[in-house]
C-alpha cells in the first residue's frame, strides 16, 4: 500500500529525529573514546587528539545542532538564545583548536620533527585558519550594519554555507588523523571503522540540517 504524503513527511521527521540523537551521542562519545585513548596528561602530545576531538566532534556538532528542528537541546528557547549559545560553542572550539594546534607544534619542535608534511597535518591547519575566519565572519551577523550593501538573510545564507564547509574540513581533519601512526597502531579491526564511521554520521546529519533550511528560506521566498 502506497504511503500517504502526510505517513511519509511523518517518517521523513521521525528518521531525522533519529539521526541527530544519533549525532549526539557521538559528538559525546567520539572525544570520550579519544580521552580514554590518550589518557591526557600522560604526555604533551596527548592533549592534541584530546583537544581536535573537543572542538570538532563534540563543540562544533552541538554548536550546529543547536538550530535543528527536531534535535536541537534547546528547541523550547528563543532564537535569540539559541544564537548566543552557538557563539559560546563555537568560540570555545576555536579555542580547543588553537590549543590543539599550539600543542601539536610544540611537540614537533621539542622533537626535532618536521611541521605540516602529512595530510593530517596541513588540513589540520587550513580547518583552524578557516574556523578562525568563520568566526569573524559571525560578527558581521550580530552586527549586520557593518555590511551595508549585503542583506541579513544572504548574510546567514552565506554564513550556513561556509559553515558548513570548515565543519567538513574538521570532519575530513580527524578522519585523517586515525589514519595516523598513532592512532591505527592503537585501534585496529572494526573498531577502527566504527571510528571512522562517527564523523561520517556526523557530517551528514549536518548536511542535511544545512540543506533543509536553504530549501525552507527558498520556498518562503515565493
Amino acid at each position: 500500500m502506497a504511503l500517504t504524503a502526510e505517513t511519509e513527511s511523518r517518517l521523513y521527521r521521525s528518521l531525522r529525529a533519529a539521526a541527530g540523537a544519533a549525532a549526539h551521542l557521538v559528538a559525546l562519545g567520539f572525544p570520550t573514546a579519544v580521552a580514554v585513548l590518550a589518557r591526557p596528561g600522560s604526555s604533551l602530545f596527548s592533549w592534541h587528539p584530546l583537544l581536535m576531538a573537543l572542538a570538532f566532534s563534540f563543540l562544533m556538532t552541538e554548536a550546529l545542532l543547536i538550530f535543528s528542528p527536531e534535535t536541537s537541546l534547546l528547541r523550547s528557547f528563543s532564537r535569540k538564545v539559541k544564537v548566543r549559545v552557538h557563539w559560546a560553542l563555537q568560540l570555545l572550539a576555536l579555542l580547543c583548536a588553537l590549543l590543539g594546534l599550539g600543542v601539536i607544534t610544540y611537540n614537533k619542535h621539542l622533537n626535532g620533527k618536521a611541521h605540516f608534511v602529512t595530510w593530517h597535518g596541513l588540513t589540520g591547519l587550513l580547518t583552524v585558519l578557516y574556523t578562525s575566519g568563520q568566526c569573524v565572519g559571525g560578527v558581521f551577523l550580530l552586527y549586520p550594519k557593518l555590511m551595508k550593501n549585503w542583506t541579513l538573510a544572504k548574510l546567514k545564507l552565506y554564513h550556513a554555507t561556509s559553515g558548513l564547509v570548515g565543519y567538513l574540513l574538521g570532519c575530513a581533519s580527524l578522519m585523517l588523523g586515525m589514519c595516523s601512526l598513532w592512532f591505527t597502531t592503537s585501534v585496529t579491526s572494526v573498531s577502527w571503522y566504527l571510528a571512522m564511521l562517527c564523523p561520517l554520521l556526523t557530517s551528514l546529519v549536518i548536511m542535511n540540517q544545512v540543506s533543509n533550511a536553504y530549501l525552507y528560506r527558498k520556498r518562503s521566498q515565493h
